[in-house]
């Protein structure tokens, strides 16, 4: 017959075993909910497939007037570059401009090669050196990959615009303020699609969820090879190119 003493030893055994089980299986399961949280957690990614683009610059007027845009041609959150490759010589660039079609505008092709268009807009870099510069915070990141300007705190010193390799921000002539794409974040936060996506006769603009496997992205990134601007800069954009010839800079 078991004696009272090992009784009690028997006993505070289970329970220092059976704690330490409990113990690591909490511990397992807030580690566990902890990865899906940070799994569930958006990071917004754009994608642009360069052979899809018309050069009809519906993204361009459909920006401009839902994000206020100045009209001039020369302010613009997202543009489209027409690209002719001669057969000698270097690429001809030029900006399909808001409301003009690009037969208006298009110069001789003779002697010309082939010429695309590609989509352009602010990259909304991981690591922008446009935040870095900011000297008053006005440039900042949201936990969702966007990159956004403040324009109560922003006091129009330019230099996150003379900071982005992209190109992509202008001083907004009557707040002067940077101004830039922000993937229409506003329209994102109601389940919308950013205007330029939506109104792209071609499907040339996708939108998505880098973090889902059910994102348009997930699929843009499974479908194509895969290209990034300036890669060697190591900004790494979250605008994604498919089919992009290699004089695209």
């Amino acid at each position: 017959m078991m004696d009272r003493r090992s009784f009690l030893k028997k006993i505070l055994s289970f329970l220092a075993v059976s704690g330490a089980a409990m113990g690591g299986f909490l511990k397992a399961g807030s580690a566990g909910a902890q990865a899906t949280e940070e799994h569930a957690r958006k990071l917004w990614g754009f994608g642009v497939s360069s052979d899809k683009c018309i050069g009809c610059a519906r993204c361009v007027i459909a920006c401009k007037s839902e994000n206020n845009v100045p009209k001039e041609p020369f302010f613009y959150r997202t543009w489209v570059e027409r690209y002719m490759i001669p057969m000698e010589g270097e690429a001809v660039v030029t900006n399909i401009h808001m409301g003009l079609a690009p037969e208006a505008e298009a110069p001789s092709t003779k002697g010309i090669l082939r010429s695309f268009f590609v989509p352009k807009l602010c990259n909304q870099c991981a690591h922008p050196p446009c935040v870095q510069v900011c000297p008053v915070g006005a440039t900042f990141s949201t936990d969702d990959g966007v990159v956004l300007v403040n324009d109560k705190t922003c006091i129009g010193c330019r230099y996150c615009i003379q900071a982005c390799p992209y190109g992509a921000r202008y001083l907004h002539p009557k707040t002067h303020t940077a101004d830039k794409c922000t993937f229409c974040y506003h329209r994102l936060n109601r389940d919308l699609l950013p205007a330029c996506v939506e109104v792209c006769p071609t499907q040339a603009r996708v939108i998505g969820d880098l973090h889902s496997p059910a994102s348009p992205m997930t699929r843009f990134k499974r479908m194509n090879k895969i290209f990034v601007l300036k890669s060697n800069l190591n900004t790494e954009p979250k605008v994604l190119y498919a089919h992009i010839d290699g004089e695209v800079r």
